[in-house]
């Protein structure tokens, strides 16, 4: 059953990742990609901020569940960085003949690219596994979506 949350906490995350390239997008194209990115990681350092306060009062004389207690790889405090570049390329990629279904299909291909690497060497610390032919297929298959979205004519 845990699993079917995973899912849903995944297909969410999705949405917003939506959401946000759409927002901003909008300002990039009244503003610049790159003063767009600065807004919105100003505005997610803000929420993210609220979000840690809560956590803390909420968690406040007890360990939450799932903290090894060991102290984190120093590689895993630039996540923000690849972060900020994903927001202003995506803002340049929406703005432009892809639009938004070809910009966010085109950054899908890159998750799932990327996604299939690191599962294949365990980079990060994700858990490794084999790829199997099923990856290979269903990438195969948003690869082939993503050029019938880009090339269909229809945008």
């Amino acid at each position: 059953m845990r699993h079917y949350i995973d899912w849903l906490w995944a297909g969410l995350a999705g949405v917003l990742l939506a959401g946000m390239v759409t927002i901003n997008s909008g300002l990039a194209a009244h503003t610049t990609p790159f003063t767009a990115s600065w807004v919105v990681h100003g505005v997610g350092a803000v929420a993210a901020f609220v979000l840690l306060r809560v956590n803390v009062t909420l968690v406040r004389g007890r360990r939450p569940a799932g903290l090894s207690g060991e102290k984190p790889p120093l590689w895993s405090y630039l996540g923000g960085a690849p972060g900020a570049f994903a927001v202003a390329l995506s803002s340049i990629a929406v703005n432009s003949e892809l639009a938004l279904a070809g910009g966010l299909s085109l950054l899908l291909v890159g998750q799932i690219l990327f996604g299939l690497i690191s599962d294949m060497g365990g980079l990060f610390g994700t858990p490794q596994r084999a790829i199997n032919r099923y990856d290979l297929l269903a990438a195969a298959c948003v690869i082939g979506g993503s050029a019938l979205i880009i090339y269909s004519g229809g945008a």
